[in-house]
């Protein structure tokens, strides 16, 4: 499907403290969250994990073919979870991985398909490709080469722990956004969130 190989980690293993229950199992037009976020992704790219404490929690929501990614430092925050989604592929022909929030309900498969179809055009030296908003950088619907590693090992081994900061400091591809990619991106953090459904 793509000239370059990119796999997919969808990251719920959040506390959902602002949500005040499991995101991830909620629904959104019927469907749970979670089940929304892989079967998107699940269209796009062959390779799809989902990286959790908690795979028995969400087993019954998701395809049997599911990959689990076990989260080894759960409540680090989503940098970690980056650093060890990266340390687990280091070994393997993957290009990019394509990090992913588990509360984007609104994720299109069109529009993300031409920012997959974009990643051959990035330079070798552009580590990250990720689009920012008003509100800063979307890190949780970006792509991440496997060099930025040694990179983003340093920043947290410095105590680094902002996903923006890093983003600030690393080679990267900002990616446009139009008004269409905007309302892609809504992500559920509040029960007041849910209320953008159709």
């Amino acid at each position: 499907m793509n000239s370059v190989n990119v796999k997919a980690a969808i990251l719920a293993g959040g506390q959902s403290l602002r949500m005040g229950e499991d995101k991830s199992l909620l629904l959104w037009d019927g469907v749970p969250l979670l089940r929304r976020v892989y079967d998107v992704a699940a269209s796009l790219v062959d390779e799809v994990m989902v990286m959790t404490p908690r795979p028995d929690r969400y087993a019954d929501i998701l395809p049997s073919t599911c990959e689990w990614l076990s989260d080894r430092q759960p409540g680090a925050g989503p940098l970690v979870a980056l650093q060890q989604v990266l340390q687990d592929c280091q070994n393997t022909e993957i290009d990019w991985i394509w990090l992913l929030g588990c509360d984007l309900p609104r994720l299109d498969g069109e529009i993300l398909g031409g920012w997959l179809q974009e990643l051959p055009t990035h330079p070798p030296d552009c580590g990250v490709a990720v689009a920012r908003s008003q509100a800063g950088w979307e890190p949780l619907c970006g792509f991440y080469r496997p060099a930025v590693l040694p990179q983003l090992e340093g920043f947290i081994a410095a105590g680094g722990r902002s996903f923006q900061s890093w983003l600030d400091g690393v080679s990267h591809y900002r990616i446009p956004l139009g008004d269409a990619e905007r309302q892609m991106l809504y992500n559920c953090n509040y029960p007041a969130d849910l209320s953008g459904q159709a």
